[in-house]
């Protein structure tokens, strides 16, 4: 189904039936906007929905008729010209460190790190006061 705009020619002469009739058309899957003229007492209804269901129901509040009915067609998108790429961040590498021969060997560099080495790595904390608080 496309996309239509409707015009219905309305007798609306209180605020109260003027509010239900706008409850009523909103209530509608399929609805993109909503006009309506107070001086005139048409109402334009563009969307995708069933316009003589709409007039059925409008027509239980109040008199309620149906004008015009044209498709509308989509805007046209123009191409949008191509935004730069951001710069990739810097890889981060790990080397393995190759003087940890024996992995249960106590070495010096222990005292400096907080987490034992796992597969010839080590990692080192580089704050080590850290707080988080939530």
């Amino acid at each position: 189904m496309t996309a239509q705009k409707s015009v219905l020619q309305l007798s609306v002469h209180e605020e109260r039936i003027r509010k239900k009739v706008w409850a009523t058309v909103s209530k509608f899957s399929g609805v993109t906007s909503i006009a309506m003229d107070d001086k005139t007492g048409k109402m334009t209804v563009v969307g995708e929905v069933d316009v003589p269901l709409i007039v059925k129901k409008l027509r239980k509040i109040c008199n309620a008729e149906l004008v015009t009915v044209e498709v509308v067609k989509p805007p046209e998108k123009k191409p949008e010209p191509e935004k730069p790429t951001p710069p990739k961040p810097a890889e981060i590498v790990a080397f393995p460190v190759t003087h940890f021969s024996y992995p249960y060997q106590y070495h010096s560099s222990y005292a400096n790190s907080y987490y034992q080495p796992c597969d010839n790595y080590r990692v080192v904390v580089e704050e080590p006061n850290t707080c988080v608080i939530m």
